[in-house]
């Protein structure tokens, strides 16, 4: 077999910029299901019918009271979608979103174990990415390179599971209210971070899992604990690539960009927007900086 004859999947999870996605045009997205309604109106809008664009459009809904809903992915979506490529006799190979954010990845390990006992002549690899969005988009986007470089689909799933450990996410948020609609934080934190104008940095640790960094005072505080986290943890002579993900504030997005150059002027920087699944979570103003740097 030859070492390229195998189908990388991963999800909707993953975001990454619309000139670095051209180059994902042989790989396979799984969407996930998301839900905007407003409980005042009763108006309701499905993600997969309705296709809620990113940026403005989704992120005008959450600024006007609508809430959004994730479902993780079942087995049964990833049993379509793998057994469409095993039918055709390749090999699967499942980069997906962090097992320490949802579910979703033991279903894939289910439908996976499954697929195997039907197809015992085919490989079925799912590797957890221990990433999220821009930085899934990271993972994927380089395991998609060294596909078409030849790397056979054994050697990638190692290069994987060691690469993701390199892959920095820091981020900070506009408004607590998102997090703690999710269960992340109590009703009274979010209260009083609101009061003290408190934007909070955090990072997607070794677990893959949500920590916080630290606590700022305003945006522009925000932005500088960002930097620093740059300056100590990027390794620009094994990537000179940084993706900033932002939730519908290219402004804040384009100054941090700035900043970086005046630092960096080498620095190859793309800026994505961040994408609803993550965005529901999140909320309109996110920033997010992704870069390969010492391990998290």
């Amino acid at each position: 077999m030859s070492a390229k004859n195998y189908h990388i999947f991963t999800d909707a999870t993953m975001d990454l910029p619309q000139e670095l996605m051209k180059e994902l045009s042989s790989i396979t997205i799984i969407p996930m299901q998301i839900t905007v309604s407003n409980t005042e109106t009763g108006e309701c809008y499905d993600w997969e019918s309705n296709q809620i664009q990113v940026n403005k459009s989704f992120c005008h809904l959450q600024r006007n009271g609508f809430q959004a809903k994730t479902s993780q992915i079942s087995p049964a979506v990833y049993t379509q979608y793998f057994e469409s490529v095993l039918k055709q006799g390749s090999d699967i190979i499942y980069l997906g979103f962090s097992s320490g954010l949802s579910g979703s990845f033991q279903s894939a390990l289910l439908s996976a174990e499954q697929l195997q006992i039907r197809y015992p002549e085919r490989t079925i690899l799912c590797i957890d990415s221990l990433c999220a969005s821009v930085g899934l988009g990271f993972l994927v986007l380089e395991a998609t390179r060294l596909q078409k470089s030849g790397v056979s689909i054994e050697d990638l799933a190692q290069w994987a599971e060691a690469y993701r450990m390199n892959i920095n996410h820091w981020f900070t948020i506009d408004t607590f209210e998102y997090l703690r609609r999710g269960g992340r934080i109590s009703g009274s934190s979010a209260t009083l971070g609101s009061v003290l104008n408190i934007k909070p940095v955090l990072n997607i640790d070794h677990a893959g899992t949500l920590q916080t960094d630290e606590k700022a005072r305003g945006r522009r505080k925000a932005l500088s604990v960002l930097m620093n986290r740059l300056n100590k943890q990027w390794l620009p002579k094994t990537s000179s690539q940084i993706i900033i993900g932002h939730g519908d504030c290219i402004e804040d997005a384009e100054n941090l960009k700035s900043l970086i150059l005046n630092h960096y002027p080498n620095a190859e920087i793309y800026l994505s927007e961040i994408g609803p699944v993550i965005g529901a979570h999140t909320g309109p103003g996110v920033l997010a900086l992704i870069f390969y740097g010492i391990s998290r």
